[in-house]
């Protein structure tokens, strides 16, 4: 194997050339074909990237034997038939969130790489971020103590993306809010606290601003304007209270959009402090000596996000370094969403299997 890893991306929309950038700073990683169905973006993004190489259909960029490994980077619902054939052409691979359409998939995922033998690293670019990192390093001193209790919260008041496209078709989606961006929070609170292990889930979620799509009003969309002749069945509300054993809980909230003032934090709780990421400097609230003490945390908070999440995967693909975010992971958190949908279908709590 070559000094440089020579990268494939399937899908050049927003993520795909955020992808692209990012292998661009680092020197391990050499981006060498891209694909996308649609030829005029593809071409573009070609040009953009510097990359000549361009493919329509993604079994001729895996037939490509030059190609090493690849970042996929499509819809929801081509998740796991891209990143399987990519496992069976040999490739290593580096796959967006949320993992798959389901946990169903994504055992499918985890199955075809041990056929393969190869690298997956889920992107879960939330795990490169300063303050996750920084978060993580505070409970793996102890400085939190025992965590009984954890708090997401991503809230927008008018952020549903691409209205009547693949975002908000269930069967190009999986779903809404819950698993678009909720998933990275849920894999962030489970991944700093080493909670691995929900058991039981009670939720709801909610369609209330999505449907009828003309009476939504909104000031900015992401991957629009709106298609008013496609489909809005997803969630752009969700809430519940999941159960990680007898010991730990958490709380969420996640929507695209609601009267509420927009609002992103984790916060988690143990017995011997307490801290909250996402809303301004982190301060670490415990207790010094026989006194009540709010403690001012402060870190290196400038990181490349997805850069060290390239960086990181690169040197799996080398065997230097374990994945960032495993796939065994990326199915726990799909179990955990999975279970939040059939407890709101079923108003009632149920079990994480």
């Amino acid at each position: 194997m070559s000094d440089k890893v020579k990268i494939g991306i399937v899908g050049v929309g927003t993520i795909g050339s955020v992808h692209a950038d990012a292998y661009a700073k680092v020197n391990r990683a050499d981006v060498v074909a891209l694909c996308d169905i649609l030829p005029d973006r593809l071409k573009e993004k070609g040009a953009r990237h510097g990359v000549e190489t361009l493919y329509e259909d993604y079994n001729e960029l895996l037939a490509d034997s030059d190609i090493e490994a690849v970042s996929v980077c499509v819809p929801n619902n081509m998740h796991a038939p891209i990143a399987i054939a990519a496992f069976d052409a040999g490739k290593d691979v580096l796959l967006e969130k949320p993992m798959a359409l389901s946990a169903q998939e994504g055992q499918a995922i985890c199955d075809a790489r041990d056929r393969a033998g190869k690298v997956l690293q889920m992107g879960m670019v939330q795990r490169q971020s300063a303050d996750g990192r920084f978060l993580k390093e505070v409970i793996d001193k102890g400085q939190l103590g025992e965590i009984y209790q954890m708090r997401v919260i991503l809230r927008r008041r008018r952020g549903i993306p691409g209205m009547g496209g693949w975002f908000t078709t269930k069967a190009l989606s999986g779903g809404g809010g819950l698993i678009d961006i909720g998933v990275h929070f849920f894999d962030l609170a489970m991944w700093t606290s080493g909670c691995w292990n929900p058991t039981r889930v009670s939720a709801k979620t909610y369609t209330k601003f999505g449907s009828p799509m003309e009476n939504y009003n909104y000031t900015s969309m992401w991957a629009g304007p709106p298609d008013y002749n496609g489909t809005f069945d997803v969630d752009d509300y969700a809430c519940g209270f999941v159960r990680f054993g007898a010991n730990t809980t958490m709380n969420f909230e996640v929507c695209w959009a609601a009267n509420t003032e927009p609002q992103q934090f984790l916060e988690i709780l143990g017995d011997k402090g307490g801290i909250r990421m996402g809303s301004g400097a982190p301060v670490l609230l415990t207790e010094v000596g026989d006194r009540i003490a709010d403690v001012k945390m402060d870190y290196d908070n400038k990181r490349d996000n997805f850069a060290e999440e390239m960086r990181t995967f690169i040197a799996a693909v080398k065997g230097e370094a374990e994945p960032a975010a495993t796939a065994e992971q990326g199915v726990t958190t799909m179990k955990l969403i999975d279970a939040i949908y059939r407890s709101s279908a079923a108003d009632a709590e149920v079990v994480v299997e």
